[in-house]
């Protein structure tokens, strides 16, 4: 019996980058375990690490998708990324008394034990982080009362290592309203915009919980004053990098706004962020820029220097918004009436690290 010959063929490595930027993100990810070398090169190499995807919640189904930013006003759709999971068939108990991490690239997942204080609620508040020494934990908020008055909000921790939800704080000072309660993870901590709650009156604030002290602190605004209406949080695609939005009376009555994004260039240990404007959309008018509103969901592309906003709702033509200082297209959709979600996801073939 002849024996199997095993022949390598050793490519160049910009030859290398080149088919490895072809391959499809999960496979991407998958990859990286292969051996120390590809891990380093794919890490390491800029044109590797900054490959994002965007990921579109549509009618409460996840999908992959690619935009064209520039000709074909169409999102395609190039798979549907679903929870492999007999415990995920029931929608009711999904949504409503359990709590699931799902890795969407590996398929992985693990359903979370219940916590120290009452179960799962929809109301509640949940974020993912890591801690400096790439611990991962997840924050569960809870809030009571009125969201605008000075009432009680408590947090918990998961731990992966004990397996086990701890009681971390509560406080007054602040709450989350619920339009903005879905936060903005950066370097493994996470943002939401707030308000303040101190002697009796409320002012926007951005608020950050540190997972490595796991203690929330309030961080610097770009600028600090009634003028402005802050929107929304999201990240830029090439760098994950923190960016707010938000809007400003154009002087010309309420129908006509100006918008406003800003860029974190650099976030302190302190709490201070450096803002840099990147973008400003000038003169929008409500009725057609209606996706700029109060807790709306964006995307930031720095590169072609503009922003992705979901539409309407029932309304195909205006399914997705691609808004930039001298470009406005209205993005289709096939299925009318449908409601989207837009995220930059960055695959990754991090384990989940499963109970004992």
């Amino acid at each position: 019996m002849m024996k199997r010959k095993n022949i390598v063929v050793y490519l160049p490595e910009d030859l290398l980058v080149e088919i490895l930027y072809r391959v499809p993100e999960a496979s991407l990810a998958r990859f990286r375990s292969t051996s120390k070398e590809w891990n380093a090169l794919i890490k390491n190499n800029e044109r590797l690490a900054k490959k994002s995807k965007i990921i579109m919640l549509i009618d409460f189904r996840v999908y992959l998708a690619t935009i064209d930013v520039y000709d074909n006003n169409i999102v395609k759709l190039t798979s549907h990324l679903s929870l492999k999971d007999p415990r995920s068939t029931s929608a009711e108990e999904v949504i409503y008394s359990k709590l699931v991490l799902w890795n969407p690239c590996s398929g992985e997942t693990r359903w979370m034990i219940n916590p120290v204080s009452f179960s799962f609620r929809k109301s509640n508040y949940y974020a993912l982080g890591k801690s400096s020494s790439n611990k991962y934990k997840i924050l569960r908020i809870r809030q009571h009362g009125n969201v605008f008055e000075a009432d009680i909000v408590e947090y918990e921790i998961y731990d992966f290592t004990s397996n086990s939800w701890r009681v971390v704080g509560e406080t007054r000072e602040w709450s989350i309203p619920w339009l903005k309660h879905c936060g903005i993870s950066v370097n493994g901590n996470t943002y939401w915009l707030a308000f303040s709650h101190i002697q009796y009156s409320q002012k926007d604030i951005l608020l950050s919980f540190d997972f490595s002290i796991e203690r929330f602190e309030i961080v610097s605004l770009p600028v600090d004053n009634f003028s402005y209406f802050y929107t929304a949080l999201s990240v830029t695609r090439e760098e994950q990098k923190l960016c707010l939005l938000a809007m400003r009376d154009a002087g010309k009555g309420l129908s006509e706004f100006d918008v406003h994004v800003w860029m974190a260039t650099k976030i302190e240990s302190t709490g201070a962020i450096t803002w840099r404007k990147f973008l400003t959309v000038k003169h929008s008018v409500y009725d057609r820029f209606l996706m700029f509103c109060n807790g709306m969901n964006f995307l930031a592309d720095r590169e072609n220097n503009i922003l992705m906003c979901p539409g309407k709702q029932a309304n195909s033509k205006s399914f997705l918004h691609i808004v930039g200082k001298d470009k406005h297209l209205e993005v289709d959709h096939h299925e009318a009436g449908s409601k989207c979600v837009v995220v930059c996801y960055v695959p990754t073939s991090a384990q989940i690290q499963q109970g004992s």
